[in-house]
């Protein structure tokens, strides 16, 4: 005769709680295949490191995370301009470097007029994490802000921004620079 075992179920809750706390203990390879619970984070960093070959020329590192630990993720993202009164979109690409979750943005934008640089990091459909990158008129970082909203437990999550708040904010910073210049 077989003897019944109770075996415990685990709640979808306790398994994310399990997969959240294992996450950075596992390999980059398994915790793509666990599916790690929460969102991604994205940071930006200039100056670049001019001694790393891998970033050598970059106008700025973008950095993928989850939680802590640095995430081989999808990064993408647009230059969006208004250049002598005409809007300009310009597609960005970036270059994985020699450190896990890193990738080297070159300038693939003109000189000429007021940018805003919309960065994406990925890590599954709808799961995002946003940088809104302000181009000074020196042509250098000028300003680097992450969209947040409150999540559960009053944590700070990352949230999308639309194409209405980046063209407002973005014609307000041209109605500046015009302003700037006629005095």
């Amino acid at each position: 005769m077989f003897a019944s075992r109770s075996v415990p179920r685990l709640t979808l809750g306790a398994l994310f709680a399990a997969a959240a706390l294992l996450g950075p203990a596992l390999p980059a390879d398994a915790r793509d295949v666990v599916g790690v619970a929460g969102p991604p984070w994205i940071s930006i960093e200039t100056p670049v490191n001019p001694y790393d070959a891998s970033t050598r020329g970059a106008f700025l590192l973008v950095h993928a995370f989850h939680h802590g630990t640095p995430l081989s993720a999808p990064v993408s993202g647009v230059a969006e301009g208004i250049v002598n009164g005409e809007r300009r979109t310009v597609q960005l690409e970036f270059t994985p470097t020699s450190r896990t979750g890193a990738y080297a943005l070159r300038k693939l934008w003109g000189n000429a007029g007021v940018w805003t640089l919309v960065i994406t990091v990925s890590q599954g459909a709808g799961d995002v994490a946003q940088a809104l990158v302000e181009v000074g008129a020196d042509g250098q970082v000028a300003r680097v802000q992450v969209p947040t909203k409150t999540g559960e437990g009053n944590y700070l999550l990352p949230r999308q921004v639309s194409a209405q708040e980046v063209d407002a904010a973005l014609r307000e910073r041209a109605k500046v620079a015009v302003a700037q210049r006629g005095r």
